[in-house]
C-alpha cells in the first residue's frame, strides 16, 4: 500500500493535519480511522517507550528504531521529529539518511543546543543562526529521496523574541528548508504576522497544554499555514483513559464498570494482525499424531 505524498500535498495546496502517533496501539487505531499523515513526536514517543522526559536523554539509535517501527506499522505518511539532528553536521547527515531508510515522509530539525528540551518547557538555548543554516543545507544535500521534506524549526521565540524567531525563519527558508516551523508562538496575532512575513510553507504546532493557542484547521488555513501537527492529543487522551480505567479498577475491583469504555478485544485482534497469524497456523500447524 502506497502512502500519501507530503510533498505533493503541499505543492497542491492541500492543508496537512498530522496527529501525534506516540505508540503502535495508536498507530493501528489511526489506520482504522484512516489518518493520512502522522507525526512521530519526540516528546510522546520518548515518554511512551522509555518513561523519561523529552530532554535529550533518548539517543539517535533509540529514536530511529522507534520511528522505523512506526513507519512499518502505520498506513499514514510519517513526519518525524529528529530533534537537533543529534549533534553536528556529520550527525545531521547520518540522521537524514537513517530517517529516510526508516521510511519517513519528512524530517524535522531544530536549532536548540544539545541537550535539547521540549519546545514548550523552560531553559531552552539555541545555537547561532549560521550553525542551523549549515545544518539545513547539509540535511537538504543528504537526502536521497526527492520526496523527503525538510522541516526547519526555531525555538528562539522565548529567547530572542518574536522578531528573532521571524528572522531565523526567513534565514532557514533561504537556506533551503521546505517548511518553516516557529515553535511556541504565543498568540494568534504572532501566528498571522509570521505567516505574512515568511513566504514559505509554514507549520503550526497545536500542542495541547503548550504556549500556542489551539485553533481549528479552517482558521489555521485562513491564517496562512500549510500544515499543523497535534503532538500531544493522543498521548494526553491515552493517559486520561488509562487514569480513568485504573482509578475505577482501584475503587471497584473490576475492569467492567460504567466508568470506562473499552475498545473491543476482537476488533483489536483484527487491527494488530492476528488473522494473518491464524491463517498461517491453519496452513502450517502439524496435526496431532
Amino acid at each position: 500500500m502506497s502512502k500519501p505524498s507530503l510533498k505533493a500535498a503541499l505543492a497542491a495546496g492541500k492543508f496537512v493535519a498530522a496527529p501525534g502517533l506516540h505508540d503502535m496501539i495508536t498507530a493501528v487505531v489511526a489506520n482504522k480511522v484512516g489518518i493520512e499523515f502522522g507525526y512521530a513526536t519526540g516528546y510522546w514517543m520518548t515518554a511512551s517507550a522509555y518513561g523519561v522526559p523529552d530532554a535529550g536523554i533518548v539517543t539517535y539509535s533509540q529514536m530511529v528504531d522507534r520511528v522505523a517501527t512506526l513507519c512499518r506499522t502505520s498506513d499514514a505518511a510519517i513526519i518525524a521529529d529528529a530533534d537537533t539532528g543529534y549533534g553536528g553536521l556529520l550527525n545531521v547527515h547520518h540522521t537524514v539518511r537513517g530517517y529516510e531508510e526508516a521510511g519517513v515522509a519528512a524530517i524535522q530539525i531544530e536549532d536548540q543546543e544539545f541537550p535539547k528540551k521540549c519546545g514548550h518547557t523552560p531553559f531552552k538555548r539555541v545555537v547561532p543562526v549560521i550553525d542551523m543554516v549549515e545544518k539545513i543545507k547539509v540535511a537538504c544535500e543528504a537526502r536521497r529521496n526527492p520526496e523527503t521534506v525538510i522541516i526547519a524549526r526555531t525555538d528562539c521565540r522565548q529567547i530572542e523574541g518574536f522578531e528573532g524567531a521571524v528572522a531565523r525563519g526567513l534565514a532557514f527558508a533561504e537556506a533551503g528548508a521546505d517548511v518553516i516551523f516557529l515553535e511556541a508562538l504565543e498568540s494568534e496575532a504572532e501566528m498571522r504576522e509570521a505567516c505574512r512575513r515568511i513566504r514559505a510553507p509554514m507549520l503550526a504546532n497545536m500542542a495541547d497544554g503548550g504556549k500556542t493557542p489551539i485553533l481549528d484547521v479552517n482558521t489555521l488555513r485562513e491564517i496562512g499555514f500549510s500544515m499543523a501537527i497535534y503532538p500531544a492529543m493522543t498521548g494526553l487522551a491515552a493517559a486520561q483513559a488509562a487514569f480513568n480505567a485504573l482509578a475505577a479498577f482501584k475503587a471497584m475491583g473490576t475492569s467492567q464498570t460504567p466508568a470506562q469504555d473499552l475498545f473491543d478485544f476482537g476488533e483489536f485482534n483484527q487491527l494488530i494482525g492476528f488473522p494473518e497469524v491464524w491463517e498461517f497456523e491453519k496452513r502450517w500447524a502439524r496435526k496431532a499424531s
